[in-house]
């Protein structure tokens, strides 16, 4: 499916500090919503403080970050604080927003096959338009892959 030029779906999550963030509140800013499997794993990590440490970067085009996983708020809450991060990594244990932007799929691990959380991301227009939808994310470069793409 593809999801650039399409409307964004709104919903409401809660923040690592158990704030409600909705999508729909950042209208009038980009919006970089990435999806995420864990808390605390090696990419996960990775990608959090790639996202932490040029965050300024992102913001001085008008881009605000928004992580979201299945963990907990408490799970959030620890990782957060951890790593030290300066943007909302929204909790959605439900699955409601994971399943509203299809990132929830099928994966084999240790010879099961269980589903997880994509690494994917949706760049978010003013308007709340998908622009860009960035499908095999690598931790380490996506950062810049966004920042290249907004400048």
């Amino acid at each position: 499916m593809s999801w650039e030029g399409k409307a964004a779906p709104d919903f409401t999550l809660e923040d690592q500090e158990g704030k409600k963030q909705t999508l729909s509140d950042y209208r009038g800013q980009k919006v970089l919503l990435y999806f995420y499997p864990r808390d605390n794993t090696p990419g996960c990590t990775t990608e959090a403080q790639q996202f932490r440490d040029r965050l300024d970067e992102l913001r001085s085009h008008g881009v605000q970050v928004l992580g979201v996983s299945r963990d907990t708020v408490s799970s959030h809450e620890k990782f957060a604080r951890k790593e030290s991060l300066n943007f909302p990594i929204l909790a959605d244990p439900e699955e409601v927003v994971v399943n509203q932007y299809d990132v929830l799929k099928p994966k084999n691990m240790y010879g099961k096959q269980v589903m997880s959380v994509s690494r994917e991301s949706f760049l978010i227009d003013e308007e709340g338009v998908i622009v860009r939808h960035y499908g095999k994310v690598k931790p380490a470069e996506h950062v810049q892959e966004i920042l290249d793409d907004l400048a």
